[in-house]
């Protein structure tokens, strides 16, 4: 994207950088001779790599909070380019780094700066960067203040905090409302599918005069925003626990050599100990044919937040891909959350990796026209929901059970011994809920389906409040 200020004759580039297993946006704003990066992913590379392909040169390198959702390239990219690295003031670290505080003004270039705005209401600590081009505001890099539609949630810093953060969210979206003329362009971190955002977002482009017609913050009072926001609120990934704290210490590149190669005996050994090994097909194959024991953690879907999310932080994990290019995808992508050193891995097939008087399993999948037909007037299948909280509250199949994926594996002696069909709204979460299922000895059935309009129009009654 090009950004023009007015009587300027050469255009500001402002490039996104989208990581979409984690929902969110980094960018590079350059002159054509130097440039600032904004909220970069662990993986610089990605970065590097534009920087080349454009000509520039990083100088500036800007963090608008510790994240939450990832572990931030921002120091070692700074260290990799001797770039100034701009850390809002009221962030605790450990690391050298220029702080930055309200209304400071930073010249990336004579023709291209950014003045800072406390934003406070996902973090304490949170700032956004307003872009100048010749001395005229065109847009702000909102990080997780102003999002498309929606805000950054404000419940990450404690419970005791998430009402007074939720005020003063509202304030900072507010203010950047002022302070930004109509046009200028909105560039957020957060809201592509990332749970920092309040509510999801979507959209490729939006400006403050249109966040000002349909973004609750700058369109509701504020009380009825504020308890819109709190009511919207539903779980986040466990692993969001250890990222403030990495992202404090100043984390390096990650080591993304090849794990450990281990054999059918081996993988059988770290079963049995209780450790977690995640096959990364995606999950027809799974369900065809897997190592019993295993989990389906497929990565044709976010792999890192739900893997995350599920897995006790510290255990053992080992992956078995089709291909080591499988597995590097997964230590990529398990790296920008912190999870550095698979402690194994084997590519291949499961006939590979089991070994002799080791079972290979499988489970059935179907669709909700396939559940309508099972089902009788005495009930039929047991049939378990592991969708969120607010999904369930606005429509679910009456009779079946609900516990949240990322509560699964904490009640399982919930659930009753006869046969479960298990689903969530398209198939990727009841996949892996069906393979920690089939891992606790349990008869599954996965549905691989959409529950919205798949459930309706296979003749299922729904219930709930579809008004959300």
């Amino acid at each position: 994207m090009s950004v023009t200020a007015a009587g300027a004759t050469t255009a500001v580039r402002v490039e996104t950088m989208g990581t979409e297993s984690l929902g969110d946006r980094s960018y590079l704003v350059t002159d054509g001779e130097v440039a600032l990066v904004v909220d970069p992913q662990r993986d610089i590379d990605r970065v590097l790599e534009m920087a080349g392909r454009l000509g520039v040169r990083i100088t500036h390198v800007a963090e608008t909070h510790l994240h939450n959702d990832y572990v931030t390239g921002g120091l070692a990219l700074a260290r990799a380019t001797g770039a100034t690295y701009l850390v809002p003031a009221g962030a605790d670290v450990s690391f050298q780094r220029r702080a930055v505080t309200d209304g400071e003004e930073i010249e990336v270039s004579p023709r291209l700066g950014v003045v800072v705005i406390a934003t406070p209401g996902h973090t304490f600590h949170h700032v956004a960067y307003a872009l100048e081009i010749d001395g005229d505001r065109a847009g702000v890099f909102s990080g997780g203040s102003l999002l498309y539609g929606s805000v950054g949630r404000p419940d990450l810093v404690g419970p005791e905090h998430t009402e007074e953060l939720a005020h003063v969210q509202y304030d900072s979206a507010r203010r950047l409302g002022r302070e930004l003329p109509g046009d200028a362009a909105v560039y957020p971190t957060h809201g592509f599918g990332s749970f920092c955002s309040a509510t999801q977002a979507t959209g490729e482009a939006s400006t403050i005069a249109a966040e000002a017609q349909s973004n609750p913050a700058l369109s509701m009072d504020e009380g009825d925003f504020v308890s819109s926001l709190l009511a919207g609120l539903d779980a986040y990934p466990a692993y969001y626990a250890h990222m403030g704290a990495a992202n404090a210490a100043g984390p390096d590149l990650a080591d993304l050599s090849p794990p450990e190669p281990v054999d059918a005996a081996e993988l059988s050994r770290r079963i049995d100990a209780g450790e977690w090994v995640v096959d990364l097909r995606e999950r027809r194959a799974f369900a065809r044919s897997h190592v019993a024991g295993s989990f389906n953690f497929g990565l044709d879907g976010a792999l890192a937040t739900y893997l995350g999310w599920l897995i006790p932080w510290g255990t053992p994990l080992t992956l078995l891909g089709e291909s080591p290019e499988q597995v590097a995808v997964a230590q990529l992508e398990l790296a920008r959350i912190g999870m550095d050193r698979p402690t194994g891995a084997a590519a291949g097939s499961p006939d590979e990796w089991v070994m002799t008087g080791r079972e290979l399993r499988a489970f059935r999948r179907a669709t909700f026209g396939e559940l309508a037909a099972a089902r009788t007037e005495d009930g039929g299948p047991v049939v378990l929901d592991v969708r969120r909280r607010l999904e369930w509250e606005e429509s679910h199949i009456p009779g079946a059970l609900h516990i949240p994926l990322h509560e699964l594996t904490s009640r399982l002696d919930e659930l009753p011994t006869a046969e479960i069909w298990v689903h969530c709204a398209a198939g990727y979460r009841a996949s892996i809920a069906a393979s920690i299922l089939d891992a606790d000895g349990r008869s599954v059935v996965a549905i691989d389906d959409d529950y919205d309009p798949g459930a309706s129009r296979a003749g299922l009654t729904v219930e709930g409040d579809r008004r959300g």
